[in-house]
């Protein structure tokens, strides 16, 4: 059979490296690659932190985020989402787009159900909920003594969140990065025995990475919210707090998908299953692509920013 020939393609088969893979798939690996790269080299942290981020979160919460108090638990949670959904285009969470793809790529007969168009969302929401409270509950627990709470510079400029981000970030980045391989068939697929068991393993484990962003998350209006969760050592708060920050961070890139679901009539899925190895392509190409930045902009940007190494980078 040709990889041209139309076939049924299974919700998530690319997304699990199981084929049909396209022909040059080097070539989509290698400009993927290159777009993350080009992503760092040009991408403004003040811009999407400040003039985005906090814009957005000035407006929702209706005064200065940065200057104000957060004053007790509602406040707190309220502030939480706030802060999660102004950071939606930060560089600790723009890797979550990366999950758009496969999203959309889900389902391969039919007009696309609402109902149904949920439940892969369900699936992310249950990985990264379960990343996100236990880690808040973890930081109400232990309060300011967690590293990323500490802001002392070591002896190569880096601090103590510094190099938690670039730890938990690399490993993150380096996961996205698996995954896409194995969406073109360049790797086999890590989880496959697991995802044979329980189908829905690849969507948890999307979801578990976005909430990972949590633990290693430098954004500032996060770190208030970090600071209020800590010093409370209220354990519900800090799981509300960090399961509201988590959803913020998802809520445009849920709209997207089901925008492009149910915006375009499911012609955006029958699109891409028109050729067999398009979903190959696709979802490769963006977790490729979110895993390349998210790896390279954490780790060796941040070096660079520190004097240890070069790296290239235009400001503006």
């Amino acid at each position: 059979m040709s990889v041209t020939e139309h076939v049924p393609v299974s919700p998530q088969a690319s997304f699990l490296g199981s084929g049909p893979y396209p022909e040059h798939r080097w070539r989509v690996v290698l400009w993927s690659v290159l777009a993350g790269f080009a992503l760092t080299v040009v991408w403004s942290a003040p811009f999407v932190d400040s003039v985005i981020g906090d814009s957005v979160a000035n407006t929702l919460l209706g005064h200065d985020a940065k200057a104000t108090p957060i004053g007790g638990v509602l406040a707190g949670t309220f502030f939480a989402f706030v802060s999660g959904l102004a950071g939606t285009f930060t560089a600790c969470n723009i890797a979550a787009f990366g999950a758009v793809a496969p999203l959309v790529g889900g389902r391969t007969t039919g007009r696309p159900k609402f109902t149904d168009t949920l439940k892969p969302l369900g699936w992310i929401a249950a990985g990264m909920l379960t990343v996100s409270v236990v880690y808040g509950v973890i930081v109400a627990l232990v309060g300011t003594r967690m590293p990323q709470f500490s802001t002392a510079s070591s002896s190569g400029g880096l601090t103590p969140r510094n190099i938690q981000s670039m730890i938990v970030y690399g490993v993150i980045g380096i996961v996205f990065i698996v995954l896409g391989l194995a969406s073109v068939g360049i790797v086999r697929n890590p989880i496959a025995g697991l995802t044979r068991r329980f189908p829905h393993t690849p969507l948890v484990l999307m979801g578990a990475l976005i909430g990972g962003f949590l633990i290693g998350r430098p954004f500032p209006l996060f770190r208030m919210m970090f600071r209020s969760a800590a010093e409370s050592h209220n354990v519900f708060y800090g799981a509300a707090a960090f399961a509201l920050q988590s959803v913020g961070n998802i809520l445009v890139m849920a709209l997207l998908f089901l925008l492009l679901t149910h915006g375009t009539g499911g012609r955006l899925q029958r699109w891409m299953l028109a050729k067999p190895t398009r979903i190959a392509v696709v979802t490769g190409a963006a977790l490729l692509v979110a895993g390349t930045f998210t790896l390279l902009y954490w780790d060796l940007r941040v070096l660079g920013r520190t004097g240890v190494i070069w790296y290239p980078t235009i400001k503006w």
